[in-house]
């Protein structure tokens, strides 16, 4: 039997009560400082966590608890979010703007997190200006219980793959670009785990097997095999025996649907090597729009295998269920009074002065105001509103993302994951649901849309909170390509929601509160 490898990639009495002590804990603490750094070969600024670029990657099996002490020495506020964890009846701890208050300068945070019913690798990252084209992300990898199985054997070794595109300017110029109403220019780069061109090397043995995720691309020799339908969202990737001598290959990163086309490669390494890499990297499509469709609809989830809990992942008909909803997200890129900025549905979102979680716990009027966000494309000129959505707990919605303009995006939504139903080109009718996966579709909390095309998801909305809707193209959502969904329950008990931290800080019109359960 041949070994295993990992891989993932990514695109990429103060404690909070109701972690429950049966539960394993781990204890994180965190120092987040400016340092010197040279991603692309030119020194600069960076936000370092405990003097690393990226981060400290953060190791747990599911159901852990995660408390994680943050301290901020930095020159201005700091945040950080948490992309793929669920926080369920937890939104407390999500690390956007509109659920938490920054860290101020020389304050700390204790995050309290549980990695409930969750398998699979994920990401940190800093949520607050544009903080995250300096640093400050790591990665997340959740591993399965041992009691509970997983469909190939334990692997021999397992890596995690940062991958992104990168500026050589400063965060802060870069904030004040889109401040002026400008886009960004061209990214300079792109990095894999935090270096450029054959920066990162992968040591592996000859026989094992990696595993591949995520939306980038990884390019093989023919003695490769990537075996798909893993449960965590990743790829198994074998590692054949050679009849040659072991060598370095390319592990290679493009941008894709750009002109010009970013490439940057890392180094696979077998170990015993003694021969280098040769020739050019190999070419991967790069404005396909057909090829890339079919090759998502192609993923699909292994039924026979369990999840974080002891049943079939096909158990749960999500297929059979019929929605209550449905919600039609179109994005665009408006210019309002002079600037760019981007919108849902013509709302370009703008922050209030209080966190939107808070104002709705105290009940602080004229924060936001939910329906200030339309839950279908009006078409008309865009607008600045801070946007909040409400919906109903325990309700189960389609959601249609339709994009009219010429680049992919990405949508990430917090606090959930969901079934990735269909895609295709055009847009998207009543009659398109005729060609939805009703049986062995991904789940997932982030998805691509391509160019002039839509994509639809169903949700189950069983997480009560107020999250963040957005942009994954950090620009955009800087600029308003997000709002938040309000999850609410009326019952207001605890068996649906968690209540307010003890420690949790508190800013704007909540200052001076209490943080005590109402």
């Amino acid at each position: 039997m041949r070994d295993l490898c990992f891989f993932t990639i990514f695109i990429l009495g103060l404690l909070l009560p109701g972690v429950h002590g049966e539960d394993p804990y781990r204890f994180y603490t965190w120092k987040v400082t400016y340092g010197d750094i040279y991603p692309l070969g030119v020194k600069q600024q960076g936000i370092l966590i405990n003097g690393q670029f990226p981060g400290p990657q953060i190791d747990a099996v599911t159901n852990d608890n995660l408390i994680i002490s943050v301290y901020n020495y930095l020159r201005e506020p700091f945040l950080i979010s948490w992309s793929g964890l669920q926080q369920r009846r937890n939104s407390w701890q999500d690390g956007m703007y509109g659920t938490n208050c920054p860290i101020p300068p020389g304050r700390n945070m204790t995050y309290a997190l549980q990695v409930k019913d969750q398998i699979g690798s994920f990401f940190y990252f800093p949520s607050l200006a544009f903080h995250k084209a300096a640093g400050g992300f790591g990665g997340i990898r959740i591993l399965s219980r041992p009691r509970i199985p997983v469909p190939f054997p334990a692997p021999s070794g397992d890596f995690t793959v940062l991958a992104g595109d990168w500026f050589k300017r400063d965060h802060a110029v870069l904030k004040g670009i889109l401040d002026r109403g400008h886009n960004l220019p061209f990214p300079d780069g792109l990095l894999i785990n935090g270096r450029g061109w054959n920066g990162y090397t992968f040591q592996v043995d000859q026989g094992a097997q990696d595993e591949v995720g995520g939306g980038r691309r990884i390019a093989c020799t023919p003695e490769h095999l990537l075996c798909p339908r893993h449960p965590s969202g990743a790829i198994l990737f074998c590692l054949g025996h050679s009849r040659s001598a072991p060598q370095d290959y390319y592990v290679v990163v493009s941008s894709r649907f750009t002109s010009p086309v970013l490439t940057t490669t890392a180094i696979l390494h077998y170990s015993w090597s003694t021969k280098g890499l040769s020739g050019p990297p190999p070419g991967g499509p790069t404005i396909q729009v057909d090829w890339s469709l079919n090759q998502a609809r192609s993923i699909r989830w292994n039924l026979t295998a369990s999840g974080p809990r002891p049943n079939p992942q096909g158990s749960y008909h999500y297929g059979l269920i019929t929605t209550s909803r449905t919600i039609t997200l179109a994005n665009s890129a408006p210019m309002i009074n002079g600037k760019q900025r981007y919108a849902v549905n013509s709302v370009s979102f703008v922050p209030a002065s209080t966190p939107l979680k808070l104002a709705d716990y105290f009940k602080i009027p004229g924060v936001f105001n939910l329906g200030s966000i339309p839950s279908y494309p009006t078409w008309g000129n865009g607008y600045l509103q801070t946007s909040v959505m409400h919906a109903d707990f325990r309700s189960y919605v389609e959601i249609v993302f339709q994009n009219w303009e010429d680049i992919v995006q990405s949508w990430h939504i917090d606090g959930y994951s969901f079934f990735v139903m269909g895609m295709d080109g055009g847009q998207w009718t009543p009659a398109s649901r005729a060609s939805y996966n009703l049986r062995d579709t991904v789940a997932r909390c982030t998805v691509q849309v391509y160019p002039k095309a839509w994509t639809a998801i169903y949700m189950a909305l069983d997480n009560v909170g107020m999250w963040n809707v957005r942009s994954e193209n950090w620009a955009r959502q800087y600029l308003g390509q997000q709002f938040y969904l309000r999850v609410f329950s009326p019952a207001n008990s605890w068996r649906d929601e968690l209540p307010i931290p003890k420690n949790a800080l508190l800013c704007g019109r909540a200052s001076g509160r209490h943080t005590r359960p109402l």
